[in-house]
């Protein structure tokens, strides 16, 4: 239908199909539906896109639906951060909706199975139902209280809204199939009894429907045309069925694609929840989460994510997808948006001895080199004594170091060619101070000097520089696939943060704006923490500006 240069996927072949044969009088909607009991991570960013995207290819719509059926995990909060989520990277639903705004309907298609001799009430346990269903090889066993009368089934249902029994003392069952392979159509539970105060409703629902019973019917209320889901719905595909068509509701169809799986991370909520309660991790956030939260928090952009979103496809079977990937992405990103500062992570002074005492000049740095035009620029003072990085001086260099030790040269940023000629250690033997000389007429872009130099250094003005907090995060896990692991904690990388307490920003970065990132020049890509301060300010490392995972995988 829509000429494009990349093959279409599996799911949208199925669309252009419908859309060819007139299916839904040629109308796509789709739906996203959390349930709001965490913060969402890269695995539903491919969801979110998957569905946003077809609704915006085939001039359709997407809602968002929040799945609030459990009101026991649930909460508001989690519902807002999953707005601000999907509003970030850059989609907009069509309308916003809730699992609860059906449960009247919700609760009569109920009745109306009951009606039909197609669900009944239930008074064994959950152990004693899970016994009767039998095992995929054997049948299961009728429970005492399958054959209820209609009438009876009505009267307890009835009787179950009221708030007459306990948690767990009744439960609503469809009547379907003992001996069914498909352990999914085993007279599964429709309803069950759960006396908690629900974010939404309050207390006017005792019983709530369960994820099977609500999800098919939800999709045929808003006559979702499409309902994508990951596939380990697949066997749950038959019920979703089965409900729509004894109920004569609108068709919706399900159909499954592979969730995302990616190395050196957990994509369970239920383990993310572990790192965050078991303060592993700061907070839902903390940059090294694999939340939406977390990557905008460290600097990756939404069209980072979504670029990854698009690399990564539709598959129909499982697989794993390289971390390298993600940070490929996002540095190819920042490459081009991100404006180039200096910062001096350990710093180092260096006195030029033959600058004059007292003189301060104002250089000129471009914003970004990769774009035409530069994005701008911004002014660098430049004086006497400057921070530059211990690593880039050695009392002894080897051969090929294209750095400063005593009678080597490189060029200043921006700036000048200097030579060292001396350093000062102290009691211990550290190096605390290097000296060197400049050549006044090799300034940047006015050098007239004739000297060619192999290196390239940064700086930062010692009167000028100001001070921040710089946060190197890394991998969270070492274990390329922690999940697998039978504790995946014990995985957890210890080197995964290393704080800065004490670094020296050019003095532009005071400015710095959280929605923006930076390239510290030869040092990686930062962004200004969004619970910076102006009394503290701190910037966290998104990403190297090289796979130095790549060399240590070589290395090994």
């Amino acid at each position: 239908m829509l000429n494009e240069e990349k093959p279409l996927n599996f799911i949208e072949e199925i669309i252009e199909d419908d859309l060819g044969s007139g299916k839904h009088d040629g109308r796509v909607l789709t739906r996203f539906p959390p349930e709001p009991n965490g913060y969402l991570h890269i695995g539903h960013a491919k969801s979110i896109c998957l569905n946003f995207g077809l609704g915006q290819k085939y001039n359709g719509q997407t809602n968002l639906r929040f799945d609030d059926t459990n009101p026991v995990t649930e909460d508001t909060e989690y519902v807002e951060s999953i707005k601000e989520d999907i509003q970030w990277l850059g989609f907009q639903w069509a309308q916003e909706l809730y699992t609860s705004d059906y449960f009247e309907t919700l609760y009569s298609y109920a009745v109306a199975l009951i009606e039909k001799g197609l669900a009944y009430v239930d008074d064994s346990t959950a152990e004693e139902i899970a016994a009767a269903k039998g095992t995929p090889t054997e049948p299961g066993i009728p429970t005492p209280y399958r054959d209820r009368s209609i009438e009876e089934n009505l009267r307890l249902f009835q009787e179950m809204r009221d708030g007459k029994y306990n948690d767990g003392e009744k439960v609503l069952r469809a009547k379907i199939d003992l001996a069914n392979p498909n352990m999914h159509l085993r007279d599964p539970l429709l309803y069950r009894i759960k006396h908690v105060h629900h974010h939404r409703t309050g207390d006017k629902w005792c019983i709530y429907p369960m994820y099977d019973f609500a999800h098919g019917q939800s999709d045929a209320i808003e006559q979702i045309t499409h309902s994508i889901c990951t596939l380990e719905f697949i066997p749950h595909r038959r019920l979703y069925d089965w409900c729509i068509d004894k109920l004569d509701i609108f068709p919706s169809k399900q159909y499954e694609f592979a969730r995302l799986n990616m190395t050196y991370t957990v994509m369970s909520k239920r383990k993310l929840l572990q790192l965050v309660n078991e303060k592993f991790v700061e907070s839902w956030d903390d940059p090294r989460m694999p939340t939406i939260s977390g990557l905008r928090r460290r600097g990756y952009t939404p069209a980072s994510i979504r670029n990854f979103c698009d690399r990564i496809g539709v598959q129909k079977r499982e697989n794993m997808i390289d971390v390298s990937l993600l940070e490929f992405c996002i540095r190819e990103d920042l490459n081009q948006s991100a404006w180039r500062r200096m910062a001096v992570l350990d710093p180092i002074k260096m006195v030029i001895t033959n600058y004059p005492d007292g003189q301060v000049e104002e250089l000129v740095g471009e914003n970004n080199p990769e774009v035409e035009g530069g994005e701008g620029t911004r002014i660098l003072p430049f004086s006497k004594e400057l921070w530059i990085e211990r690593d880039d001086f050695m009392e002894e260099p080897p051969k090929k170091f294209f750095r400063l030790g005593p009678g080597l040269s490189v060029r200043l940023k921006h700036a000048y060619i200097v030579e060292c000629h001396d350093y000062v250690k102290d009691e211990s033997g550290k190096v605390t101070e290097i000296h060197c000389t400049y050549v006044p007429n090799s300034k940047s872009g006015e050098d007239t000097s004739g000297l060619k130099v192999k290196g390239t250094i940064h700086w930062v003005s010692v009167p000028h520089a100001k001070e921040a907090e710089v946060r190197l995060y890394d991998r969270l896990f070492n274990d390329e696939n922690p999940a697998a692991a039978e504790d995946f904690k014990q995985s957890i990388n210890p080197n995964s943060l290393e704080i800065i307490a004490k670094a020296y920003i050019e003095p532009d970065l005071v400015n710095a704006n959280p929605k923006k990132g930076y390239q510290f020049i030869r040092l990686g890509y930062f962004t200004l923490d969004s619970k910076s301060t102006e009394d503290k300010l701190v910037f966290n490392r998104t990403v190297t500006l090289k796979d130095s995972w790549a060399k240590e995988v070589k290395k090994g």
